[in-house]
């Protein structure tokens, strides 16, 4: 568990379950950044049966208010390179936007993926016409690499995708 000043980022328990499904399924919720792709409760129940999220190749965790409720998404996941890892997430509710929640959870999940394992490099894709997302990797002080032209097909259409990069020794003297 990571504890922040506005948020935790946990994994997820059997009793969010049902609760996290719901979230996690909530079309209207994603807006015009996430795929209209969901996978069935059933499917869900059973992956978090065999792994609960978690594997070699990746691992979810919720964001979780100070009230306990869960607030959002965020995860990390193999890249192109075994020293590289992805992180994405994702805030369930628009009106929480702007409080803080996934740039601290963010910041939480840097810190540990860095003191706990040897990566040398975190990386982001989002889509450049996302702001509040290229705000979040911007704060957290990843750099803008590149855009990846119309690599993502998004609600049946193509969509390019802004690639951001913090690298060990940029984290490291950010912290020091």
């Amino acid at each position: 568990m990571l504890k922040g000043s506005l948020c935790t980022v946990r994994h997820l328990l059997t009793a969010d379950l049902n609760t996290f499904i719901a979230l996690v399924n909530d079309l209207p919720s994603r807006g015009d950044h996430f795929s209209s792709h969901f996978k069935s409760p059933e499917a869900m129940r059973k992956e978090f049966a065999q792994n609960s999220f978690v594997t070699d190749d990746s691992e979810l965790f919720v964001i979780e208010d100070s009230l306990h409720h869960i607030v959002g998404v965020i995860t990390h996941f193999k890249s192109r390179t075994p020293t590289t890892r992805e992180i994405g997430y994702r805030l369930f509710d628009a009106k929480l936007a702007g409080r803080g929640y996934v740039t601290e959870a963010c910041r939480l999940l840097v810190d540990h993926l860095f003191k706990a394992y040897q990566y040398h490099r975190l990386e982001l894709l989002s889509a450049p016409e996302n702001e509040a997302s290229v705000r979040i990797a911007q704060k957290c002080g990843f750099r803008t690499e590149g855009t990846l032209r119309q690599s993502f097909f998004i609600n049946g259409r193509y969509q390019d995708v802004q690639v951001f990069s913090l690298l060990r020794p940029e984290w490291e003297a950010q912290r020091g």
